[in-house]
C-alpha cells in the first residue's frame, strides 16, 4: 500500500464522505472487477459506521455488489475528473474493457478481497447490509463500513485538509451532464451564538 495511505478510525470514517462528494463504487465477484461513479452517497450512522449509496439496476457494479455482499466507496480527486466522468458514463455491459480503456488503476489491501481505485483520497470498505425492498424499490444500498483509509496529504487527524493541500486533491461534486465542482475554501461559523 502507498506510504501516504493511513488507516482512519471507524468512528471518524463518516467524515470521509460527509461533505457530499461524488464517489467511485467498486466491487468484485467471481473474478470480475468493476468501478462506477455515484453522486448519491451519504453517511448514515456512527456506530457501527454505515453509509448509503444509490446503484441503478442497469449497472454491472450493482450486480457485483449483490452477488459478493461487499463494495468499496472511494473519494476521487479533482485530478481524476475525466476518469470519474468516464467511469460514470460508460457501462461494463457495453465496454468490458472500460477499466483498462480509461486507465483505472486498481490495488489490493491485505485482508480484503475487493478492488480499490488508486489515486483517490479516501477508501471505505463496506459489507452490504441486505435490504431487498430498498434495493429493488429505490436502488438504495446500505453498507457497514468495516475499514477506512485516507491519503494523509489531504486527510489528517480525522479532518480534511483541503485548504492546505494541492488543489488537485480536492473532491469532486457532480451537478449534471458532466459538470462538476471541486470543493472550495473552508469557511468557519462562530460557536458563540444560540442554537
Amino acid at each position: 500500500m502507498d506510504r501516504h495511505i493511513s488507516p482512519v478510525p471507524l468512528e471518524k470514517a463518516y467524515r470521509l464522505i460527509n461533505h457530499g462528494p461524488t464517489v467511485l463504487v467498486s466491487a468484485r465477484h467471481d473474478g470480475t472487477d468493476n468501478v462506477m461513479a455515484a453522486a448519491w452517497a451519504c453517511a448514515l450512522d456512527f456506530a457501527p459506521p454505515k453509509l448509503t449509496v444509490v446503484l441503478d439496476k442497469s449497472t454491472k457494479t450493482r450486480g457485483l455488489v449483490e452477488q459478493s455482499g461487499a463494495f468499496v466507496i472511494q473519494v476521487p480527486t479533482a485530478a481524476q475528473l475525466q476518469l470519474t466522468h468516464e467511469l460514470g458514463t460508460t457501462t461494463m455491459f457495453d465496454a468490458p474493457d472500460k477499466l483498462e480503456r480509461f486507465g483505472a488503476t486498481l490495488f489490493q489491501v491485505e485482508g480484503y478481497d475487493l478492488p480499490f481505485v488508486g489515486g483517490c483520497s479516501a477508501w471505505l470498505a463496506c459489507r452490504l447490509i441486505s435490504e431487498p425492498h430498498n434495493q429493488q424499490a429505490y436502488d438504495l444500498f446500505i453498507g457497514e463500513v468495516v475499514a477506512a483509509w485516507a491519503d494523509n496529504r489531504v486527510f489528517k487527524g480525522g479532518h480534511w485538509q483541503f485548504e492546505h493541500a494541492d488543489p488537485a486533491w480536492r473532491s469532486l461534486h457532480h451537478v449534471a451532464g458532466g459538470h462538476f465542482y471541486a470543493i472550495g475554501e473552508a469557511l468557519h461559523a462562530s460557536n458563540d451564538g444560540e442554537g
